[in-house]
C-alpha cells in the first residue's frame, strides 16, 4: 500500500539515530537541513559523523531509556534483528520509527528528496524500489531550475506588498501571474512590470513557435516541453501525439487549428490573428506544430504577423518529418558514397499549372542527392512521371513512408512506386523519398 506524504515540521524536534556507520550518516545528512535536534548513539562513530555540527553523540550501545522524549527514531545499526527490536519498542511507545531496509518494521519511510530552497519534493515507492524513487527524483530535479529557491525567496518578499496594494479577491491571480512572469522573464521584475501586475494591467504576452517533432511525444525538445508545461494557451495542429497537448497546465486554454487535406480548417490569417489576440491578453502562448515550424509549417508567416503586430516571439526547433520519418524506416537522407545532399520539397504548389513544384526538372538532375517530398501522396504518380521525364532513370530507388509512431515503408523504383503504394493502401500523411538511399534498409 502506498504511503501518504505528510510534511512534518522538524525544527527543534528531538530525534534519535541508532547507529554510527555510513547508513546512519546518510540519514543524518538528509535530516540536518530541516533543523531537528539529533542524538546519535553507537559504540563507534564514523569521523564524518563526529565532524557534523550540532549533534549529541552517545558512544555506547542502544538502551531503551534513550527513547525518552524522542519525537522520532532511526534504527540504522548493522543488525537487522537489533533494528527490529528498536522499532518494536518505538511502536509500543507510539514513536515514529524508520528501520533501515526493513519496510515492515517502519512506521515512516525516507523519501528521495529534491530541494530548491523552501521547495521540497519527496518521492516514495513505498519501499518497493529505492532505485526507482531515485530515478523519478533525478527527472524531477532536471525540470526544476537551480535558482528556484531564490525565486521563492523573491516571491515571498513580495507578499507584504501584494497584501498592502491588492484587494483580497484579486490576490490569487496576482500571485499566479507574479510566478509565471518570473519563470518566463526572469527575476527580479522591473518596477514597471511589477506595477502593471499589481494594478491588474494585462500586459503583453509572448508566442513560442514550437516544433513538436515527428510522431512520439518524447521527440519534442526539452525546451519545447518546458515551455508547454507552463504556457497559458496552446494552439495546436493535427499529427501531434495527444500526450503533448495533455502536458500543458490544466488551466491552459487549448485551441485546435488543425490543417488536413480534404477537411475544413482555420485559415492561416485567422491563426495569425488568434496568436496575436492571445498574446495581447497577456498569455504565454505555445504554437505547437508537428515537425519543425519553419519546414513547410508556415511558421515564417506567423512570425512575420507577430512581428508586424509588435508581439514578442521565439522559435523553438523541432525534429522535421523530412529526416525523422525516413530515418525511422531505416532510410538515411544522406549516406557516404550514395547521397551527398538532400532536398526537401513540397509536392504542392499553388502558382503552377499542374500544382507541381516549378523546379522539379532541375532537381531531377541531382543524380547523387536525395529528394524528399512532403504532402505529396496524392501527387505521387505525377512526381514519378515528371522526374523520369526530366532524366531520372525509372530504376531509381523510391520509397513512401506512412505513419507516425511506427512508420511503414513501401519500397520500389520511380517506375513502379505509385502502383506499389496503391496496392499497399498507403494513407496520408506520407513522406516520399527518391534517390539511392531510398533503396537502403537500416532497420534494426
Amino acid at each position: 500500500m502506498a504511503y501518504f506524504p505528510f510534511f512534518v515540521d522538524l525544527e527543534g524536534r528531538e530525534g534519535l539515530i541508532v547507529g554510527g556507520g555510513a547508513v546512519a550518516l546518510r540519514k543524518i545528512q538528509k535530516l540536518l537541513p530541516f533543523g531537528p535536534r539529533l542524538t546519535v548513539a553507537a559504540p563507534a562513530l564514523l569521523p564524518e559523523i563526529e565532524a557534523l555540527p550540532g549533534l549529541a553523540l552517545v558512544r555506547r550501545a542502544f538502551a531503551p531509556s534513550m527513547l525518552e522524549g524522542k519525537g522520532f527514531v532511526i534504527a540504522a545499526t548493522d543488525s537487522r534483528e537489533a533494528n527490529r527490536k528498536i522499532a518494536a519498542l518505538c511502536r509500543e511507545r507510539g514513536i515514529p520509527v524508520n528501520a533501515v531496509d526493513d519496510r515492515d518494521a517502519c512506521t515512516f519511510l525516507f523519501p528521495a528528496l529534491v530541494r530548491r530552497g523552501e521547495l521540497t519534493v519527496g518521492v516514495s515507492t513505498a519501499g518497493t524500489s529505492p532505485g526507482a524513487a531515485v530515478w523519478v527524483k533525478e527527472r524531477i530535479g532536471q525540470q526544476i531550475p537551480e535558482d528556484f529557491g531564490a525565486l521563492l525567496e523573491y516571491l515571498a518578499s513580495l507578499r507584504p506588498l501584494v497584501r498592502e496594494r491588492v484587494p483580497g479577491e484579486r490576490r490569487g491571480g496576482v500571485f499566479a501571474r507574479l510566478f509565471s512572469d518570473c519563470m518566463e522573464k526572469g527575476f527580479p521584475l522591473g518596477e514597471e512590470a511589477l506595477a502593471a501586475i499589481l494594478e491588474g494591467a494585462p500586459g503583453t504576452g509572448k508566442v513560442y513557435l514550437v516544433g513538436a517533432g515527428c510522431g512520439a511525444a518524447d521527440l519534442i525538445t526539452l525546451r519545447g516541453l518546458r515551455l508547454l508545461e507552463r504556457c497559458g494557451a496552446v494552439v495546436y495542429d493535427d499529427l501531434l501525439d495527444p500526450a503533448l497537448v495533455d502536458a500543458a497546465p490544466e488551466s491552459a486554454e487549448r485551441i485546435y487549428v488543425g490543417k488536413r487535406r480534404g477537411r475544413r480548417s482555420m485559415a492561416q490569417e485567422d491563426v495569425n490573428a488568434l496568436l496575436i489576440s492571445k498574446a495581447r491578453e497577456g498569455r504565454t502562448v505555445v504554437r505547437l506544430k508537428g515537425g519543425d515550424p519553419f519546414v513547410f509549417g508556415r511558421g515564417g508567416e506567423e512570425a512575420l504577423a507577430l512581428q508586424a503586430a509588435g508581439i514578442e516571439w521565439e522559435y523553438v526547433p523541432g525534429v522535421t518529418s523530412a529526416v525523422a520519418v525516413p530515418g525511422a524506416a531505416g532510410i538515411p537522407v544522406t549516406h557516404r558514397g550514395v547521397s551527398r545532399s538532400f532536398h526537401v520539397v513540397t509536392a504542392r504548389a499553388a502558382d503552377t499549372p499542374d500544382g507541381m513544384p516549378p523546379d522539379l526538372d532541375r532537381l531531377a538532375r541531382l543524380k547523387e542527392g536525395t529528394l524528399v517530398f512532403l504532402m505529396g501522396l496524392s501527387q505521387l504518380e505525377k512526381i514519378a512521371l515528371r522526374l523520369t521525364a526530366a532524366g531520372l532513370p525509372p530504376e531509381t530507388p523510391a520509397a513512401v513512408i506512412s505513419g507516425k509512431n511506427a512508420p511503414r515503408a513501401v519500397r520500389g523504383t520511380l517506375g513502379d512506386i505509385a502502383e506499389r503504394t496503391r496496392e499497399a493502401g498507403t494513407e496520408a500523411p506520407a513522406v516520399i523519398v527518391v534517390g539511392g538511399t531510398a533503396g537502403m534498409d537500416l532497420g534494426g
